[in-house]
């Protein structure tokens, strides 16, 4: 999918989606999934796959044995979340080592692991959600790598994202939301996925949903797994906030969150 003119106009770079991922796309979209070929597609690119490997064989997935191979990872986890992990270490990947960016990513990949499991436990598109986790922050990491000393600085200076918002538009007349929006857009990310990354920080702060009833449940759960990581004595305001307007009962949004979270400080303990 091209993208937007306006950003065109700014010269910041978007990455292009590694081919891995476009075809990896193209299996997930399949009505009868090829387990088979995903694996042997993730496992052709071999720098992806070592990546894949070690983040599956991580503390935050908590499997009791070493896994040795991506199929054996499918079985143990399930496609949607090893697809998951393929696109954010091919996400990582599109944007040069740097340790401001380390403590990005690994919010990345905690925020799709909650959002996805929470999506599933609801009912709801569970993919939309752990994808729309993973490149909620993307935004990020474009700026960063469009003016590294410059995005960087901001970095420091500010201690929340409306703050940052203001600087960015002021640095370089546009916002992270709107290019992570834009990335996931060119990575053929769907639309639910796409409108949770753009409203992100004002549906957080404001508890504000998308107008389009059928791309709120997927941004709710960015809402509720923001209060989970960053400010978990407001997860029942949270959860109140947004639940009604996502058309989602906010006792089962509550009792998801608290259990997906308390799973997790298991496996990490």
């Amino acid at each position: 999918m091209p993208v937007h003119p306006q950003l065109r106009k700014l010269d910041i770079d978007i990455p292009s989606q590694p081919q891995a991922l476009v075809e990896l796309s193209l299996l997930i979209a399949a009505p009868d999934i090829n387990m088979q070929a995903a694996a042997s597609l993730i496992e052709r690119d071999m720098a992806l796959a070592a990546a894949v490997m070690k983040a599956v064989n991580s503390s935050l997935y908590g499997l009791k044995g070493r896994v040795q191979s991506v199929h054996q990872a499918i079985t143990y986890l399930g496609m949607r979340e090893v697809a998951a992990i393929t696109f954010e270490m091919g996400l990582r990947a599109a944007f040069p080592p740097a340790p401001e960016l380390d403590p990005l990513w690994d919010r990345a990949a905690r925020r799709g692991l909650l959002m996805g499991r929470l999506a599933t436990q609801l009912s709801l598109d569970s993919w939309a959600a752990h994808s729309a986790g993973l490149f909620e922050e993307c935004g990020k990491a474009v700026l960063f790598r469009h003016a590294r000393d410059h995005y960087g600085a901001m970095l420091r200076a500010t201690s929340c994202d409306t703050e940052l918002l203001l600087l960015e538009h002021t640095g370089f007349g546009v916002s992270h939301d709107a290019l992570g929006a834009a990335l996931c857009e060119s990575w053929g990310l769907g639309p639910a996925a796409v409108a949770s990354v753009r409203h992100h920080v004002e549906a957080q702060v404001t508890y504000q949903l998308p107008d389009a009833p059928a791309r709120r449940p997927v941004c709710a759960l960015s809402v509720v797994a923001h209060a989970l990581m960053a400010a978990p004595e407001v997860l029942e305001e949270a959860v109140a906030a947004v639940s009604e307007s996502a058309d989602l009962d906010a006792q089962l949004v509550l009792r998801a969150a608290r259990q997906t979270q308390e799973r997790l400080e298991q496996v990490e303990a």
